[in-house]
C-alpha cells in the first residue's frame, strides 16, 4: 500500500532515539521530509549519522520541549525551512518523581509539561502550517500507562490526558481539516532504553514479567509503533480522526514496578 507520504513535511519531537527515531526512520523511508527535535545535540548528531548510513536524510533541531517558546520556534523554524508542514508527531515524554507520596508538586508540573503541555504547544504552533497543507495530521504518542494504569500516578495521569487531548483537538481543529489521533505503545525494547537496563540488571525478574504480562512472549518493537504512526499520519487514514490506537500486543499491565512504590 502506498501511504502517499512522499514529499510530506514532518516534525518529530523526541526524535533522536527509541520510538521517536524509529518514527523518523519510517517517515523518511516513505519519502517524507523529516525534521527531528531533541535536547541533546550529541544525540541528534548520532541519529542523523545513523540514518544517513541507511541512506535516509533528516534535519536536526536542538530543542527542550518543556520550554514552550523554544518549542514554538522550533516548529515554526522547521516549517519555514521546509516550505511548509504537513505532519507533526508529539513523541517526547517522560516523568519525574515516584508515587503520590514520594513526589512533589514540581514533579507533577514537570511530568505534565513534558507530556501534555508539550504536545498541545507543538500542535498549536503547527496549526497554520497544517491547515495550509490541506492534509495536515498530528499524532500524540501516549502510553499503555494512560489506560492500563500501573505506573507512577503522575505519569499515568499525564498519559491519560494525552489520550483525551487528541479527540478534543480533533473536534476543535476539524474546520482547519487537521486530523489529530493518539497512539499508545506498550512496553518497547530498544538499546539504552529502560527495558534494556531492566533486563541487564535482573534477567530473571525481566523474563518473569515477559511471561506474565506479554501474551506474545515478546515486546512490541519500535518499528511496529512507527508503522502504525505512519499509517495514521497518511492520507490513506483520512477517515480516522480523534481516535486512540493501542499498539501493545495485548499487554496486561505497563510496568514491572509495584503498584504502590
Amino acid at each position: 500500500m502506498d501511504l502517499e507520504l512522499s514529499g510530506k513535511r514532518a516534525f518529530v519531537t523526541g526524535g533522536s532515539r527509541g520510538i521517536g527515531l524509529a518514527i523518523a526512520r519510517a517517515l523518511a523511508a516513505e519519502g517524507a521530509v523529516v525534521t527531528i527535535g531533541a535536547r541533546s545535540r550529541e544525540g541528534l548528531t548520532h541519529a542523523v549519522q545513523t540514518l544517513a548510513g541507511e541512506g535516509l536524510a533528516v534535519s536536526p533541531v536542538v530543542v527542550d520541549v518543556t520550554d514552550s517558546a523554544a518549542l514554538e520556534d522550533a516548529v515554526q523554524g522547521s516549517a519555514e525551512a521546509q516550505g511548509g508542514l504537513d505532519l507533526l508527531v508529539a513523541n517526547a515524554g517522560g516523568a519525574r518523581g515516584g508515587g503520590l507520596q514520594s513526589s512533589t508538586p514540581e514533579d507533577w508540573m514537570h511530568t505534565f509539561g513534558i507530556n501534555v503541555v508539550h504536545a498541545a504547544t507543538a500542535i498549536r504552533a503547527a496549526v497554520p502550517w497544517l491547515a495550509a497543507s490541506g492534509q495536515g495530521a498530528a499524532v500524540v504518542i501516549a502510553s499503555i500507562s494512560g489506560w492500563k494504569s500501573r505506573a507512577s500516578s503522575s505519569y499515568a495521569a499525564a498519559k491519560a490526558a494525552e489520550i483525551h487531548l487528541a479527540p478534543a483537538l480533533a473536534v476543535e481543529l476539524a474546520r482547519e481539516r487537521i486530523r489529530v489521533n493518539a497512539l499508545s505503545p506498550g512496553s518497547v525494547m530498544f538499546d539504552v532504553g529502560r527495558w534494556a537496563s531492566t533486563r541487564a540488571a535482573d534477567p530473571v525478574a525481566h523474563d518473569r514479567f515477559v511471561a506474565d504480562n506479554l501474551p506474545w512472549g515478546r515486546f512490541v518493537t519500535a518499528e511496529e509503533v512507527a508503522d502504525a504512526v505512519c499509517f495514521l499520519l497518511s492520507p490513506r487514514a483520512s477517515g480516522i480522526n480523534g481516535a486512540h490506537l493501542a499498539v501493545d500486543g495485548a499487554q496486561d499491565r505497563p510496568t514491572d514496578r509495584p503498584v504502590y512504590p
